[in-house]
């Protein structure tokens, strides 16, 4: 896919419907053949729509208008790429526990949870977040409303708990784990969320204030070295549960089949939260055609696709 094509693909898939500002750079961008020479001066890996507005908007640009952004870009490029070089797309969506719960529910307790591509971790606490599906269906934490509010909304009969799970150990795998404690890391997940979601950015905080009072385990390494090390160290009696979402898109096919291959042979229950494309033997289950799934994710459990989801978690259509 060129370079104009995945940004193209980006504002009409990914943006569209859900940040017009984000529809309207990438569009711009598209159609722009100077600012694609400067995108494609970075490695092929870096080139990302969202790891380049990041880091653009990490830097300040302006976003009003496509021609203020596109002046700005020119103007800054250095610096923007040598943020991009410097950062990975690590966004952090807590939300994406929401779409994760039904499953979570599903399994018996206690949970051993290990996330791969776990950022900073904060999708390690489905149990300390309140959430609120079809604006109307609240589960709590036991100890009261959480200050994370994930909202959701739902088709089908998704298994919503009317309990969060019990959760025994949590541990993440990146390989730059990010510090919630650190504001420099803090800033710059701030800066990957897109600009119209300010419950998002809420959320990022409040999740990262329950994640630095009761912090994870976080492992900094290659996901196909030490998911197995980690699998390992859970104790009898508790549910193993290796969990990833949005990451293995941005590995190559080699190592996602080895990860693959790996994780069914673990001892674990694994929950796949990705772009269609990204696991296609999971995605060929579902037996709908690729153009019907648009942006969407599709939720697997141990190999077999459950449902469709929103790439914040904002969304939940349950095909199981």
């Amino acid at each position: 896919m060129s370079t104009r094509e995945r940004y193209q693909r980006f504002a009409e898939l990914e943006a569209h419907g859900i940040s017009p500002t984000y529809e309207l750079l990438c569009s711009g961008i598209a159609d722009d053949s100077e600012i694609v020479e400067h995108i494609e001066r970075l490695p092929e890996s870096k080139r990302q729509p969202n790891l380049v507005l990041g880091a653009s908007r990490h830097l300040g640009a302006p976003t009003d208008s496509y021609s203020s952004f596109r002046r700005w870009t020119l103007d800054n490029w250095a610096a923007v790429e040598r943020t991009a070089l410097a950062h990975s797309t690590q966004t952090n969506e807590a939300g994406r526990a929401a779409v994760l719960l039904p499953i979570l529910g599903l399994l018996d307790g206690p949970l051993w949870l290990i996330e791969v591509g776990a950022s900073a971790g904060l999708c390690l606490y489905p149990d300390r977040y309140s959430y609120l599906y079809d604006g109307h269906h609240a589960v709590h934490p036991d100890d009261g409303p959480s200050p994370v509010v994930l909202s959701c909304t739902t088709t089908g009969e998704p298994p919503i708990p009317r309990r969060l799970p019990t959760i025994a150990f949590r541990a993440g795998l990146d390989l730059n784990p990010l510090d919630v404690t650190n504001e420099d890391d803090m800033s710059w997940l701030d800066s990957l969320i897109w600009p119209e979601h300010h419950t998002r950015r809420e959320n990022l905080r409040a999740a990262a204030a329950i994640a630095g009072a009761d912090r994870p385990h976080l492992v900094r390494g290659d996901l196909n070295t030490a998911v197995a090390d980690l699998v390992d160290q859970a104790p009898t009696g508790t549910t193993v549960v290796v969990f990833h979402s949005a990451v293995l898109n941005y590995v190559d096919p080699e190592e996602r089949a080895a990860f693959e291959q790996t994780v069914r042979a673990l001892p674990c229950h694994w929950i796949s939260n990705e772009s269609p494309r990204v696991l296609p033997g999971i995605t060929r289950l579902l037996g709908v055609p690729l153009g019907e799934i648009g942006g969407r994710f599709v939720l697997g459990l141990d190999g077999r696709p459950v449902a469709l989801t929103g790439a914040h978690g904002q969304s939940l259509d349950w095909v199981r």
